[in-house]
Parts: C-alpha cells; structure tokens; sequence
C-alpha cells in the first residue's frame, strides 16, 4: 500500500513539474510576442512622420515668383514629406485678388504690391495678423541680350521719345511702379496730377513722348513684358531685377531710382479661409528663415525684407 501511494505520488509531482514547465514557456512567448508588438507599433510612427496628419497647401502667389517659389515648393518636401502643395497660382497680383473674390481657395498669399495686399485685406481675404513683408525687389530697364544699339538707358531717355516701351497694366504691379516713375518725366499724367511715389501708376494716362500710337505695349503680366524686349519688338521694357533671372534673353541697361515710385515689397499672408493656418505660417517661416530657402530666393534677384 505504502509502495502504491509513493508512486501515486511521484505521479502528481511529475505533472506540477511538466504543467510549471509549459506555463513558463508559455509566459516567455507572451511576453516575446508583446515584446515584437511594440517594436512593430514603434516602426509604423516613424514612417508616418510621428504622426504628423498630411496636408495640402494651395499657394496663390504673384508671377514673378514662379521659378524660385517652384524650388523652394521641391526643398520642403524634403523635409516636410507630410505636406504636398496644389498647383500653384501664379498671376498678376491683381488677378489673384479676383480669383479670391470669385470663390476661389487659397492658404497663402504673397502679392508684389502693397496696395493689392491692401485691397485683399480690405475685402477680408487674409488673416491681418500673419501679414509680413516678405521681400523687396527692383524697377530695371532692360532691351534684348542681342540688341547692341542700347548700352544704357534713363527715365530722360525715355521723356525724349527714344524708345518704345512696354509695362505691366493696371493689374500688373511693375506697371504701377514704372507709371509711378513715368510720371516724374512727364510720360505719364494721373487724374490728379501726383507724381512719383505719391502716384498710384493706376488710372491715368501716358503722355508727353508716350502719347503717340506704339509708343507703349501694355501687358497682363511682367513675364509678358519682357518678352517683349526679347523678340525685339519694343526698345524697352520695364521689369523687375528679378525678371532678368527669370526669363533671361534681356540685359539690363538701367535701373529706375528708387525715389521716383513706391517701395518695391512683396507682401506676405496667410488666408482667412485657410483650414490649415498653422502649416501656412509654419512654411512661411521656414521660408524667410532657413539657410538652403534663403540662398534660393537670392539665386532668383529676391531680396528678403
């Protein structure tokens, strides 16, 4: 009997042993699988840039930024590879402003003219608190890389009924700015007679050495306008420094002092209707700050303001 309960016994020790054994193999696999889990958890937010929600930006910005804005667009992706940005608009600063009041969306906006960032303000298309001065720029007088006739160039070259010119219309603002300077040599008369900087550019009429027949081509855009001084089909053409980086096939043969219109500034602005303000402002800084975006806007005649 003594003999039968021993190995009854030794029976049920036996099964403890193998029944710890397994609960022991099968905590090691739990807590390996668990173990893995993390790791796996821990991949996927890297590769989801920590978790950042992706996020389009619609950037409506004025013509003469196209080249360098296209760029700067490419080396934030870089960086920034939850954003992606819309087919940027890039128009006069007064057709953008017209887009704006016809419905169409934007995030951000950067306009060559004050006075258009004015007017976009005053009918609530931006947010007034992010607006900033984003760059400056200059008035140039330039003629065909292939005309050899023109070496320089004055605004009293241009009283003198020398040449023919083209500039930007109403909607354009390096029209306004060489109206402005027009004015101060008497080519061009506003309604109430101011001249230079105090000048509009807009609403008047050329006169003097311009008054006559194909004298002056107006354009809708500054891209146009120097295309005109490339085909050779007027003498000069007034443009921004930027626009000789631009466009190339012109020279510059003079520059417009700065005294005889506005301030050339490219104002910036995130929209009021913007869902994505802070990623607006955020590219924004990073635009006006980082060392790779600033040499871009140099590359391309920009200056930062």
């Amino acid at each position: 009997m003594k003999k039968r309960v021993g190995m009854l016994v030794a029976v049920f020790a036996c099964c403890a042993l193998i029944s710890a054994c397994a609960l022991s193999l099968t905590g090691c696999s739990t807590s390996s699988n668990s173990s893995s889990g993390n790791t796996q958890s821990g991949s996927t937010a890297t590769s989801s840039d920590s978790g950042h929600d992706s996020v389009e930006l619609q950037v409506f910005a004025a013509n003469s930024l196209s080249k360098a804005m296209d760029e700067v667009e490419t080396l934030y992706k870089e960086d920034h590879s939850w954003v992606s940005f819309a087919d940027t608009q890039y128009k006069s600063s007064g057709e953008l402003n017209e887009l704006l009041s016809g419905g169409a969306q934007a995030d951000i906006l950067i306009s060559a003219s004050k006075g258009k960032m004015d007017a976009a303000d005053q009918a609530g298309f931006i947010d007034p608190s992010s607006r900033f001065d984003m760059f400056t720029n200059d008035l140039v007088m330039v003629t065909s890389e292939n005309n050899t006739n023109i070496t320089s160039c004055t605004l009293d070259d241009i009283a003198a009924g020398k040449y023919k010119v083209a500039v930007g219309d109403e909607s354009v603002p390096a029209g306004n700015y060489a109206c402005q300077s027009l004015s101060t040599v008497g080519c061009y008369t506003e309604p109430d007679g101011t001249t230079g900087s105090k000048a509009s550019g807009t609403g008047g009429s050329f006169s003097g050495a311009l008054a006559g027949n194909g004298m002056v081509s107006l354009q809708t855009s500054v891209g146009n306008v120097c295309k005109q001084a490339q085909s050779g089909d007027v003498d000069i053409a007034f443009v921004y420094t930027s626009d000789v980086y631009r466009f190339g096939g012109v020279k510059v043969v003079g520059t417009v002092p700065s005294n005889t219109h506005k301030n050339i500034v490219y104002p910036a602005a995130v929209t009021s209707m913007t869902q994505n303000a802070t990623e607006s402002q955020d590219f924004l800084n990073w635009c006006t700050t980082d060392p790779e975006a600033l040499k871009v806007w140099q590359k391309w005649g920009f200056t930062m303001a």
